[in-house]
């Protein structure tokens, strides 16, 4: 299944609340371990930027 949507990101804690999707509970997600990760409830996908690295598609990641 693919990710709702894709959110490059620059912390390596985030706080997803669903927000556009119409809304969860507010969790906190740690990238560190892989540099990306998914929201449990909406299926978010964020993705650690490196410095200086222009984001690619999604297709592009596997």
């Amino acid at each position: 299944m693919q990710p709702f949507e894709t959110v490059y990101v620059d912390k390596v804690v985030v706080a997803c609340d669903g927000t556009d999707t119409g809304g969860h509970p507010r969790v906190f997600l740690n990238l560190a371990a892989a540099g990306r990760i998914e929201c449990p409830y909406c299926s978010r996908l964020f993705i650690l930027k490196l410095p200086g690295a222009e984001p690619k598609p999604a297709s592009a990641h596997p």
